[in-house]
């Protein structure tokens, strides 16, 4: 996995586009650490659209409509909340550069939430920045059971629905794979980026500018 750091604390938005058309994206060692560095794992994890599994549990709970989902509507609240402490994770990679440099391309319609709400509050949500047909998901989070895996159901409807043919989720851990992640190789990955890259699909019409 190659770590060159970025030059300076700021994240040019154009760069930061740049670098996902040729598969890097930016990190942080910590909140607190005002310096980013480029990652471009040897393997890299995707969910196939056309292979992505839905537990019964989790349809069950999309059936009883348990969380109001919305796209895009609260973007910054969606990033802040992947960045907090919880118990299980006393640390993140999204600092105050990684954090601007977001709300960036959220501006230009390159970054989108999916949002879950319960009784008007911002319960769980994922984030993630779109280029052709490619979508690229950064982090997740859940204040109440089941409100991430959720919003990343509707993430996947949503993708097939708009023509996209790439999720990239970076790495692969246990929890995505339930959901059918698997690690492709980089040379591999980098063929299926540049096909995805070939055409352009919509996320959100309301969001481009």
């Amino acid at each position: 996995m190659t770590r060159p750091y970025a030059p300076g604390y700021r994240i040019p938005t154009d760069l930061l586009l740049k670098a996902y058309a040729s598969g890097v994206f930016p990190m942080a060692e910590s909140a607190d650490d005002p310096e980013v560095f480029w990652v471009r794992p040897e393997s890299r994890g995707i969910i196939p659209l056309d292979a992505f599994h839905l537990p019964k549990s989790l349809k069950k709970v999309i059936r009883q409509k348990r969380f109001h989902i919305r796209f895009d509507t609260d973007f910054s609240g969606v990033i802040d909340a992947c960045a907090e402490e919880r118990e299980e994770r006393r640390s993140t990679w999204i600092n105050a550069p990684i954090r601007e440099a977001y709300i960036g391309l959220f501006d230009r319609g390159h970054c989108h939430s999916v949002e879950a709400w319960r009784e008007m509050q911002l319960v769980g949500g994922l984030y993630g920045v779109s280029l052709g047909r490619a979508f690229f998901g950064e982090s997740m989070f859940s204040r109440e059971t089941d409100a991430s895996k959720v919003c990343l159901a509707h993430l996947v409807e949503r993708l097939r629905q708009r023509g996209f043919v790439l999720l990239d989720t970076q790495f692969t851990t246990e929890h995505l794979k339930r959901f059918g992640a698997v690690d492709v190789p980089r040379g591999r990955y980098e063929k299926m980026l540049q096909e995805a890259l070939k055409g352009s699909a919509t996320f959100n019409p309301e969001a481009l500018v």
